[in-house]
């Protein structure tokens, strides 16, 4: 005995002295949602160091930044790119996560010859519904029963609740969004189909988009969740502005999605709010203070709004299906460039070297 004991005494040791299996925000909030983030072709396809270890250890989900937009995913009629594709859902396989398709129509990242015809002159709405329905029918078709949900119309609403004047809406008309979640629904009956926007905090806008949810759902049309865009500043929207959105999304019968999460740190030269990238600012000193690094005062600032967000979304957590940040660290957000070309920002819960900010899960 003994013997035995003498020779199992450097095991019993070393497991005694393992420290407990680091938890990742995945873990943490499990019970609540799923934990996602958004991913470029650098980190889809491995080139990007360090990207696959930190998304194991702390997502759940995750969703195409750009890469199947239409502009990338067929530039030209017909030509169809599917290497991002390909590789991101490879790697949501891998990772056994909840896959997010973004984004099947939108205004912004489509092509113009979308809406042309071969002369350069505007396609009559049964052409364009042919040409739309078409793109639905093949990249949610090369997907199906592999990406879980798409965004399937992205941002048809102005602030103030009036629809976006958009190639879609003046060449087909307000049944485009119908006619959209009607295809991916007869192309995908399994995959979650979800409307997302920016600034569904602000009440007019949100009554916008529940309105036309609701009738849509009235005549059949499925519609599965409304995606609340998450572009935050560090004071606005208040928590209660974000959760009456909330509670009024759930309200109305849908799942919530928050989507697009990040935090600005960094001032702006305009009040905007949101997410239109037709808003932008030339390169300026001016609007680019922190080029070498946040303060510590201010990470604390940043870590306190994102604690403060994340207690509203597990209050909520009955009601909200999935919590997506967009972009997967710092230096891989879409706000280095908005409002303001080429600035340095630090909205996200990782910073450059992919280490989590301080604090947040103590």
């Amino acid at each position: 005995m003994k013997n035995l004991l003498q020779s199992l005494l450097p095991f019993i040791l070393l497991f005694s002295c393992q420290s407990p299996k680091e938890q990742g925000l995945k873990d943490h909030f499990e019970s609540d949602f799923f934990i996602g983030a958004a991913l470029n072709m650098r980190q889809v396809n491995g080139t990007e160091k360090g990207a696959d270890s930190l998304l194991l250890m702390h997502f759940s989900s995750i969703t195409s930044e750009n890469g199947l937009k239409w502009g990338p995913v067929q530039p030209k009629q017909g030509e169809y790119r599917f290497d991002f594709g390909d590789a991101f859902v490879e790697m949501g396989e891998k990772m056994g996560a909840f896959i997010v398709g973004h984004t099947l129509v939108w205004h912004q990242l489509t092509p113009e010859w979308v809406f042309q015809d071969g002369e350069g002159r505007f396609l009559d709405r049964e052409n364009l519904l042919n040409r739309m329905e078409g793109h639905i029918s093949t990249l949610v078709g090369r997907y199906k029963g592999r990406i879980h949900a798409w965004d399937v119309v992205n941002e048809a609403f102005e602030d103030d609740g009036s629809w976006r004047k958009t190639h879609w809406y003046n060449l087909i008309g307000e049944d485009y969004i119908e006619r959209a979640f009607r295809k991916a629904n007869e192309i995908d009956p399994e995959a979650q189909l979800i409307y997302n926007d920016y600034n569904v905090w602000k009440p007019e806008k949100r009554k916008a988009i529940l309105d036309m949810a609701k009738a849509l759902k009235a005549k059949g049309v499925r519609i599965d969740g409304i995606g609340m865009q998450g572009h935050y500043r560090l004071n606005s929207p208040s928590l209660e502005q974000i959760e009456q959105a909330i509670l009024d999304i759930h309200e109305a019968g849908f799942e919530v999605h928050i989507t697009e999460l990040d935090v600005d740190v960094l001032p702006r030269p305009t009040d905007v709010e949101g997410a239109d990238l037709s808003i932008n600012f030339a390169e300026s000193e001016e609007w680019n203070p922190f080029k070498e690094g946040i303060s510590p005062e201010q990470e604390k600032e940043l870590v306190d709004r994102y604690i403060s967000l994340f207690d509203l979304f597990q209050k909520h957590g009955d009601k909200i299906s999935r919590v997506t940040f967009w972009g997967l660290h710092d230096g891989s957000s879409w706000l280095n460039n908005w409002p303001v070309r080429g600035r340095t920002n630090y909205p996200l819960l990782f910073d450059r070297d992919k280490r989590l900010k301080s604090r947040f899960l103590e």
